[in-house]
């Protein structure tokens, strides 16, 4: 049985980019990963270390949680016993 996934995140990397009109190049320059990481984390496809996420969050110079949005996933209930 695959494992349920117990939380997902967002990402506002783009919003944050285009206010400094930064390229995802330059992002990437400046926290040392990949443009096609960057790219990633926009599509929300994948999920950053915590300190990648950090350093993301101190270039823009604001908390993690302004540019990093977690949540909790419910969970769905197990198959319920239906009385007739």
């Amino acid at each position: 049985m695959p494992k349920k996934k117990l939380s997902s995140f967002e990402s506002s990397i783009h919003v944050y980019r285009a206010m400094r009109r930064m390229t995802q190049q330059e992002l990437a320059d400046k926290v040392g990963v990949s443009r096609q990481t960057i790219i990633q984390l926009e599509r929300n496809r994948y999920n950053p270390s915590l300190l990648l996420a950090h350093d993301i969050a101190d270039v823009f110079e604001v908390p993690i949680e302004q540019i990093f949005t977690f949540r909790k996933i419910e969970e769905e209930p197990e198959d319920e016993i239906v009385q007739s």
